[in-house]
C-alpha cells in the first residue's frame, strides 16, 4: 500500500489548486478523482476569473496541466471507504488502496433536484441539468430553465442563442443574478422571465412536451400548462459530504463541512476547500484561493 503525504479527494478548481500547491511544497501528492474540473467545465464561458476569458473546460485543463507538471499525481477512480488508522488514512478506491498522512476534501457539489413528477422520467429526454452539455439538443426548440441564481441566468444566455425561446422560472424574484447577467437577458427577445412561480409538474408522452406551473404563488394558484420540449434545472447544489460522515467530520445542518480559516475541520490532518465548505461566494477564483490555503495549512500540519 502506497504511502503519500498528501491525498486531494476531487480534482475542481479547489483540488487543483491545492494540488499546485501541496505539489510545490515538494509534498508527495496524489488526487483522486472521476473526472478533471468538476462543475467549472460546465460554465461555457468565464467572465470574471482574473487573467482569463473562455470555457470553464479550458481553465480547469490549465490548471490540470500545471499541477502534472510540478509533480501531483492523479487517479482516475471513484472513492469506497476512507477510515483513520494509526498515522495514516486508509483510502480505498475501486482498483486501490493507498496512505496518505493528511486528507485535503474536495469534492464539491451534486446538482439540486426539484423533487417534482416528471423529473426522473425524463432525465435525458428532456429535462436536464446541464445547459452546457445539452443545450445543442434543443435547437429552435421552446425550452425552460429553472432557477434565479448566476448558473440559472447563464444558462438561460447561452440557451437564447440556440433555442427559439427561453423561460426563466424562478418563485421569487430574479434577484440573486449579478446585475450584469440580469441586463444582458433584458436586451434578449427570445427570453421570457416568470417570476413568482412555481413548477408543479413536467409532462409527457416519450419525452418532455409541457411544464405544469403554478403562477399565483400559495395564497392564490393559478395553474398554467407551458408547452416546450426542455426542462434544464439549475437551482443549485448539495455538498458531496459522504466522506465527511465516515471520517465524522463536524458538518452544519445544510451538509456543508465547517472549517475554520485556515480550512482545517474538526479532524486533525482534514482539510476542506471548495464548494464543499460555505462561502458566500461560490466562484472558480474563491475555490482555487481555498484549495491554495488548504494545501499550505497541510504542509504546515506535516512539519509538525
Amino acid at each position: 500500500m502506497k504511502s503519500y503525504d498528501v491525498a486531494i479527494l476531487g480534482a475542481g478548481p479547489a483540488g487543483l489548486s491545492a494540488a499546485i500547491y501541496s505539489a510545490r511544497y515538494g509534498l508527495d501528492t496524489i488526487v483522486i478523482s472521476r473526472d478533471i474540473g468538476g462543475s467549472a467545465n460546465l460554465a461555457h464561458q468565464i467572465e470574471n476569473y482574473p487573467g482569463y476569458l473562455g470555457s470553464g473546460m479550458e481553465l480547469m485543463q490549465k490548471f490540470f496541466k500545471q499541477a502534472e507538471n510540478v509533480g501531483a499525481e492523479f487517479l482516475n477512480d471513484d472513492l469506497i471507504n476512507i477510515k483513520k488508522k494509526a498515522g495514516c488514512f486508509e483510502i480505498v478506491t475501486t482498483g486501490r488502496k493507498i496512505c496518505s498522512k493528511s486528507i485535503i476534501i474536495a469534492l464539491g457539489t451534486q446538482r439540486r433536484k426539484l423533487n417534482i413528477s416528471g423529473e426522473d422520467k425524463f432525465l435525458g429526454k428532456g429535462v436536464s441539468y446541464c445547459a452546457t452539455c445539452d443545450g445543442n439538443f434543443f435547437k429552435n426548440k421552446t425550452v425552460a430553465v429553472i432557477g434565479g441564481g448566476n448558473s440559472a441566468c447563464k444558462a438561460v444566455l447561452l440557451l437564447s442563442g440556440i433555442a427559439k425561446q427561453v423561460y426563466l422560472i424562478h418563485r421569487g424574484e430574479i434577484e440573486k443574478c449579478e446585475m450584469v447577467y440580469r441586463n444582458k437577458i433584458k436586451e434578449k427577445n427570445n427570453i421570457h422571465i416568470l417570476n413568482n412561480t412555481i413548477p408543479l409538474e413536467i409532462g409527457g408522452k416519450n419525452s418532455v412536451s409541457e411544464l405544469l406551473v403554478d403562477r399565483g404563488g400559495k395564497n392564490l394558484p393559478k395553474e398554467e400548462r407551458i408547452k416546450l420540449e426542455g426542462v434544464f434545472i439549475e437551482i443549485g447544489g448539495l455538498p458531496v459530504s459522504d466522506i465527511a460522515k465516515m471520517l465524522k467530520i463536524k458538518i452544519d445542518k445544510e451538509g456543508y463541512l465547517v472549517v475554520n480559516n485556515e480550512m482545517k475541520t474538526s479532524i486533525n490532518g482534514v482539510f476542506a476547500a471548495g464548494d464543499v465548505i460555505k462561502s458566500k461566494l461560490k466562484q472558480v477564483v474563491v475555490a482555487a484561493s481555498q484549495g491554495a490555503t488548504a494545501a499550505k495549512s497541510a504542509y504546515d500540519y506535516l512539519q509538525k
